[in-house]
């Protein structure tokens, strides 16, 4: 049924194309595409076209948000406290707030209330008593010299005294012997006058020898037996005189060294004097140099160069404790430097050596996050140091200071200088990681995925500062698995 109503409609287009007019049909008309609405499908095929060509080749610049103040960098530079320290009451102020200030340029007196340190003349007074001390240092010095002429005198005396106590008792000794051998000289020539006594006596029974022989025969044994008697007390006076010049040897040997120890005994009560003496010079010395530097120390100076940024003690009367503050000092410096807070879900993405941009609390700017070659006013920064640890709140501080090539050839800005970009100025900072495509940036932000780093492979240090282009989405993952 279809097709014979299909086969006459087209005999009717038929029939009516050839008397030269166009058929009547209205289902025909109702099928035609509208004139006003070709453009508009166009329109939308490339547009459909462009979007996808976009997503494919616009590349988008990750990035990670930070917050944070302006600082400086080197310490040494950094705002500093300046400190009384001693305790005691203020005197006057030399400066106010808001002052320029030169490195040794006298801030604040102040004078001491400790009790030790009243004294204006503690100075000369203990340099007096210094002269003193060094004078009987002198002469303790003095007494060792003698008493070591002494002490070298008493040696040599001693190595005299004993040698010759000693040949005094070897005498001795050659008297006893003399001796014995005189008491047995006189007992042998007692023994002989015996004998020659009995001879006599059997020659005078016999006749032979007169009475006078006889007699002389006696008194020769008298003799001898005194004479005897005479060498034995002799030879006793030699024993005890051998004994009494022991004696006197070791007396000497006692004596001499009594002297000895004697003369040692006062050279060291002589040298502990004079260290003694040494040890209070020295301490006398520092208690110069302490009440003289305590003395310093009542006069406040500036560290160095700087202005004076507060004030934070009152006026002439009040009491100040050491280690109290007295004023703040910001150092005359160009050192610049932002301190950014991560979360601990972005700090993984960052190391040393990322680009970062900038926008100081003050300053007008608009940030293109995916573009920051367009953005104005804000300024390049490097990230130099980033913290190993958290703050105990799951956050990273990283410290970005001024990327010095970038501003060196032209292509950023300088940051503003000091006396406009104050430390303690609020900062937002933005820290560029890799370059994907637009199409994949949308995926990842769809998907809640955290930006992704070229991590590379294990051991080997990522190039140009961790950042690495990617042209399209997915194609970098997929070389990188190849690789």
């Amino acid at each position: 049924m279809a097709t014979i109503e299909k086969n006459r409609i087209i005999e009717y287009a038929t029939v009516a194309s050839s008397h030269g007019r166009k058929p009547n049909i209205g289902s025909l008309d109702m099928m035609r595409t509208p004139h006003a609405i070709r453009p508009v499908a166009v329109t939308l095929v490339l547009l459909i076209l462009l979007v996808t060509l976009c997503l494919y080749f616009v590349p988008w610049q990750q990035s990670v948000t930070g917050y944070g103040r302006v600082i400086v960098f080197s310490p040494m530079d950094r705002p500093q406290n300046i400190e009384a320290q001693i305790p005691g009451r203020l005197v006057k102020w030399n400066i106010l707030e808001g002052q320029q200030v030169k490195a040794g340029e006298v801030i604040a007196e102040i004078e001491d209330i400790d009790s030790k340190f009243l004294s204006d003349d503690q100075v000369s007074i203990l340099k007096s008593q210094r002269v003193f001390m060094e004078s009987g240092l002198a002469q303790a010095r003095s007494r060792e010299t003698a008493l070591e002429g002494q002490l070298s005198d008493l040696i040599g005396s001693r190595n005299l005294a004993i040698p010759a106590a000693e040949q005094k008792a070897l005498q001795a000794e050659d008297a006893v012997r003399q001796a014995e051998q005189t008491v047995e000289q006189a007992r042998q020539s007692l023994i002989t006058a015996e004998l020659n006594l009995k001879r006599r006596q059997e020659l005078f029974e016999k006749g032979l020898r007169s009475k006078r022989d006889l007699e002389l025969a006696e008194l020769d044994i008298v003799t001898a037996r005194t004479r005897l008697e005479s060498v034995q007390a002799a030879l006793d006076v030699s024993s005890k005189g051998l004994q009494v010049t022991r004696y006197e040897r070791d007396k000497v040997v006692n004596d001499t060294s009594a002297s000895l120890n004697s003369t040692r005994a006062s050279l060291a009560s002589v040298r502990e004097t004079i260290a003694k003496n040494s040890s209070d010079l020295q301490k006398i010395d520092i208690d110069i140099e302490n009440v003289s530097q305590r003395t310093d120390q009542r006069i406040i100076r500036s560290p160095r160069d700087g202005k004076i940024v507060r004030v934070m003690k009152a006026g002439p009367g009040e009491t100040v404790k050491a280690g109290d503050i007295l004023a703040v000092l910001a150092p005359d410096t160009t050192d610049q430097a932002v301190e950014l807070w991560l979360s601990d879900y972005d700090a993984p993405l960052v190391t040393p050596g990322r680009q970062v941009r900038l926008n100081f609390a003050g300053w007008p700017a608009v940030q293109f996050v995916g573009w920051p070659s367009v953005a104005v006013g804000t300024f390049a920064g490097r990230v130099r140091v980033m913290d190993a640890v958290d703050d105990g709140n799951s956050r990273f501080r990283i410290i970005v200071t001024p990327d010095d090539e970038l501003i060196r050839t032209g292509k950023e800005e300088p940051w503003p200088k000091l006396d406009q970009l104050r430390p303690g100025a609020e900062v937002n900072g933005w820290v560029m990681l890799d370059t994907v495509s637009l199409g994949w940036e949308l995926w990842r932000q769809f998907n809640a995925f955290p930006p992704t780093v070229d991590r590379g492979p294990i051991g080997e240090k990522p190039k140009g500062g961790g950042a690495k282009t990617k042209t399209s989405a997915g194609k970098e993952d997929k070389s990188e698995d190849e690789k």
